[in-house]
Order: structure tokens, then C-alpha cells, then sequence
């Protein structure tokens, strides 16, 4: 909802807005990290810190992972439980010793693909079932995310992997003014009001691995 302040019977709403579309910028950013087996490691006060660097503070961050055995997700930070939960759900949804025929009965057919070792066709297709990439949006130079979510990279191999992901920003410098009511409506594309309140995410905590 848009933050307002009352004054006599006007409603003025505090916005955020693009200026000018001159003022739209581009930002590709890597960042890389050691992960420590399977498990989630939590990006997003990195991401937080690299979106404030760029300078951009109303737009859109597309995140990318650059491999085909790990995977990124929005979920729970306040209970690593949930992270354990669902670390185990993939586990059972596709075992490591091979597959079997999607009604549980039959033979068991080992993977095919193995060069890198046992766990290395199971990585592959856990990362087939989740997503590689992240759409979402930036306001006050932070990531728009809910209280209790957090940006996790999910490794699905079994020993310590580097990792490389690309952060490409697109926006612009935010300029906060006061419109009424009807100013906010007839607001065109170019600059049409967003709510100028910020989510303050809580502190993530260590996630379990």
C-alpha cells in the first residue's frame, strides 16, 4: 500500500518514480563463491550490498546461475528446518542410486550419466525440477522481498563446488515527490507511482546444511 500523510481533507501519496527514461542504466555484475556441499547459501545480503554499489535504485535484478548442478530458490530465513525439509523432499523425489518408474514399482535403472560420480546425474536433474534464474524487483537500491524470504543458492552436489552467477540490474536514480490523488492516476508509463515503502528484511539466518 503507498504511504500517505493527511493534511486538512487531501490524501497525498509519497511515490517513487523514474524521472526521465534518459536516466535508465544497465549494471552486469559476477559474483562467485565456494559453497560447502549440498545445501543453501544465502545471497541476499550480498546481492543487497552489490544493487547499493551499482547505484540503482528503483528497477529490476536479474539473477543467473552460470552451471547445470545447483539452483536458486526464494524461501524461508527466520527456520533453517525448512531449508532441511526441503533438502530432503528433493533427496526422495530423485535418489541418488538411480531412478524407478514414476508409479514406484519396477526395476531400478541406474544413471547413465556418472563421469563425476555418483551424485553427479542427481545434481542434474534437481536443477532441471527448480529454476537457474531469478527475476525481482529493486526499490530503495534494496531487493523487494517479503519478511520472511531470503535469494538461496541450492547446491545439489555432494563435495564443495565454485560457483560464478551474473547480477544484471537495469533502472534508475529514484526521486521521491508528493502527488494527489488524481496527479497519481493520470501518472503515464513513463512515470507511473510505485509505493516508496521500502521492505526491511530481516537478518538472515545461517542456513543448515
Amino acid at each position: 500500500m503507498p504511504t500517505h500523510r493527511q493534511e486538512g481533507h487531501k490524501k497525498h501519496h509519497t511515490v517513487e518514480t523514474l524521472s526521465t527514461p534518459s536516466m535508465l542504466r544497465q549494471d552486469l555484475r559476477w559474483l562467485t563463491l565456494t559453497t560447502n556441499g549440498e545445501g543453501f547459501t544465502d545471497l541476499t545480503a550480498t546481492l543487497n550490498r552489490e544493487i547499493a554499489a551499482s547505484g540503482i535504485a528503483l528497477g529490476l535484478a536479474t539473477l543467473v546461475c552460470q552451471h547445470t548442478s545447483c539452483s536458486l530458490t526464494i524461501n524461508e530465513n527466520a527456520d533453517p528446518r525448512v531449508l532441511e525439509d526441503l533438502a530432503a523432499y528433493l533427496r526422495a523425489l530423485v535418489p541418488q542410486e538411480g531412478v524407478r518408474p514414476i508409479s514406484g514399482t519396477g526395476p531400478l535403472r541406474p544413471y547413465v550419466h556418472d563421469d563425476e560420480g555418483a551424485d553427479d546425474m542427481p545434481a542434474h536433474i534437481r536443477t532441471a525440477l527448480t529454476c537457474t534464474s531469478l527475476s525481482l524487483s529493486v526499490q530503495g537500491g534494496r531487493l523487494v522481498l517479503g519478511t520472511w524470504q531470503a535469494v538461496y543458492l541450492w547446491e545439489h552436489r555432494a563435495r564443495s563446488h565454485r560457483r560464478r552467477l551474473s547480477l544484471h540490474l537495469i533502472g534508475a536514480r529514484s526521486s521521491r515527490r508528493v502527488l494527489g490523488p488524481a496527479a497519481a492516476r493520470r501518472a503515464g508509463p513513463q512515470n507511473r507511482p510505485v509505493s516508496a515503502r521500502v521492505v526491511r528484511v530481516r537478518p538472515a539466518k545461517v542456513s543448515a546444511r
